[in-house]
């Protein structure tokens, strides 16, 4: 006689949150510590997400692992036998999840989902849940909901409503490259058009009522894109979308999937778009002051912020004593928090060297080249790194 066995909810959530962890549509984050004593509460479902007010304690999960969807890349994609498929109803992960907060191991969640019955149907129970947590246990941390591709607008309303945090992943770079990798997703009529509701509804709520912040996500290589491409995607989504941020998730081949033989992403590449996001986010530059190769790509062997500073500093330096905060960011090793608190040490007096500029956070070494004290060059010594290239 065949035995089948049928996972409790406790182990379904286990499964599902740790599926989660490869799945290239969960928020970035690595594994946290979990005190022994708490180990029970399924210590590998819990990571660590950086948040700007630190870091946050979160229960990564899916709702379910079925999908009706062929993403060329996934690992959950329709037709993929060694994906399980595990669905969890919205009262046993809200138990769960409740169990989990009020023992201390999680302040959050983010949950994702798989696609059966469309995106509309598979929006339901993650809603759902999120209502149980606000409603029926009295939960007000954090709570991260990915919108399903396909939602109808009465159910992105209600995401905005729950969460603190909304996502809908482009993937990406525009409707050509998403075509490359999930040809079933449509770019303009889901998920573009699903930001511009998420904008809109944002904009309606006004500056006295909390509202979520609107994340995406791309996977980076597969579709054949430029950093260029991905880069001037993520500029027009934080200027017509308040986009709060974009991630870019390097492609790794998933086993039995049209796409398990193309090369993985390098890590350095995933570096790069982090640090030319950060400039266009952070620290004032344009699209088109990122230092581009020929073929859109951003340097390998050097950031792009130092790239720029070699283009344009070297025989025009910043006066740290008379530059304005604009100005200070364009230089490499001071970012803003110490361009901010060069001019504060402006009000009271001068700096004077390199010593001076080290005291107050900055990274001396590296902004040696480029900066200037009241006219004069600093004496320092070339390092190799500065120096390649």
């Amino acid at each position: 006689m065949r035995v089948i066995h049928v996972p409790g909810a406790d182990e379904r959530l286990e499964i599902l949150s740790r599926l989660a962890a490869s799945d290239c549509e969960g928020e970035p984050g690595v594994t946290a510590p979990i005190p022994a004593a708490k180990a029970g509460f399924l210590a590998e479902s819990v990571i660590q997400v950086r948040r700007p007010d630190g870091p946050l304690t979160v229960l990564r999960t899916m709702q379910t692992s079925a999908c009706e969807r062929n993403c060329r890349y996934c690992a959950f994609r329709a037709g993929r036998d060694a994906a399980p498929r595990l669905t969890l109803t919205p009262d046993e992960l809200a138990r769960a999840f409740d169990r989990m907060h009020r023992a201390g191991v999680v302040r959050g969640l983010f949950l994702s989902s798989g696609i059966v019955g469309g995106g509309a149907q598979a929006m339901d129970p993650m809603l759902a849940t999120a209502e149980l947590l606000r409603r029926v246990y009295r939960y007000t941390g954090y709570i991260h909901l990915k919108i399903m591709p396909g939602a109808q607008p009465a159910q992105i309303e209600r995401a905005v409503q729950l969460a603190d945090r909304v996502s809908v992943n482009l993937e990406g770079a525009d409707a050509a490259r998403l075509a490359a990798i999930a040809p079933q997703k449509d770019f303009h009529g889901e998920l573009l058009s699903a930001m511009q509701h998420v904008r809109r509804l944002v904009e309606a709520r006004g500056s006295t009522i909390r509202a979520p912040s609107l994340v995406t996500q791309y996977v980076v290589g597969p579709a054949g894109e430029s950093d260029r491409d991905l880069l001037t995607s993520s500029s027009r989504l934080y200027r017509e979308v308040n986009l709060a941020r974009a991630y870019y998730s390097g492609f790794n081949p998933v086993p039995d999937t049209p796409l398990d033989g193309a090369p993985p992403t390098p890590p350095t590449r995933e570096h790069r778009l982090y640090q030319g996001d950060w400039l266009l986010r952070f620290y004032g530059f344009a699209l088109a002051e990122l230092p581009f190769e020929a073929d859109g790509s951003l340097p390998v062997g050097v950031d792009p912020k130092l790239a720029w500073a070699r283009r344009h500093l070297r025989d025009q330096p910043v006066d740290v004593n008379r530059a304005d905060r604009a100005r200070l960011l364009r230089v490499p090793g001071i970012g803003p928090r110490t361009a901010e608190a060069i001019l504060r040490a402006r009000r009271t007096g001068r700096l004077r060297d390199l010593r001076d500029l080290s005291a107050l956070g900055a990274a001396a070494g590296r902004a040696a080249p480029y900066v200037l004290f009241d006219g004069r060059r600093p004496a320092f010594q070339m390092s190799m790194w500065d120096a390649e290239g």
